[in-house]
């Protein structure tokens, strides 16, 4: 298989980011998900925190290389071809995620700065230490933590659809190859 994307398949690499993507995100909705199972404070709890927090990191490091493989070449052709109307949904569902991918991390990075907390991979801090600041900035990384859950869920649904019902090849584009 090709890396690179084609004009009817995502490559290797584009494929491999996808399906990481997908782990890490799992990875930290239920680490912070989790956590609530523990008393405030305890180790578990503060593990799991952490564990959230790394792999949001994760998330903010890796979404710039997808980025750059999305940019790198075509984006592979749905057949046959969706109404306008889908592609543009599509095309506003796949924007909202990358803001996603690239929001949450920075709200959670400068909830741990404002919150006066270490950081994972000892990043800097971005802002000075605001308790106040904190309460708010973590007000708004719940909100669209939240909103990731339907946007992660209209995504998976779009292409179960497209794949079960449309019967398009909306899905095995991403999807690894089967021999």
């Amino acid at each position: 298989m090709n890396w690179k994307n084609t004009t009817s398949r995502y490559g290797s690499l584009s494929i491999g980011l996808h399906w990481l993507m997908l782990l890490l995100f799992i990875g930290v909705y239920a680490s912070i998900e989790l956590r609530v199972l523990y008393e405030k404070g305890s180790d578990p709890r503060e593990a799991l925190k952490s564990l959230h927090f790394a792999l949001g990191m994760l998330v903010f490091a890796l979404v710039w290389l997808r980025i750059a493989a999305r940019l790198s070449g075509p984006t592979p052709a749905i057949q046959p071809a969706p109404a306008q109307s889908q592609q543009l949904a599509a095309k506003l569902l796949h924007l909202a995620l990358y803001v996603l991918m690239i929001g949450m991390p920075i709200s959670g990075w400068l909830l741990l700065s404002a919150a006066g907390k270490a950081i994972p991979f000892d990043l800097p801090a971005l802002i000075e230490a605001n308790k106040e600041l904190a309460s708010q900035i973590k007000e708004v990384h719940e909100v669209i933590g939240t909103t990731g859950y339907f946007l992660i869920g209209g995504h998976v649904i779009a292409a179960l659809y497209h794949h079960l019902v449309v019967r398009d090849d909306t899905l095995t584009r991403i999807l690894p190859l089967r021999k």
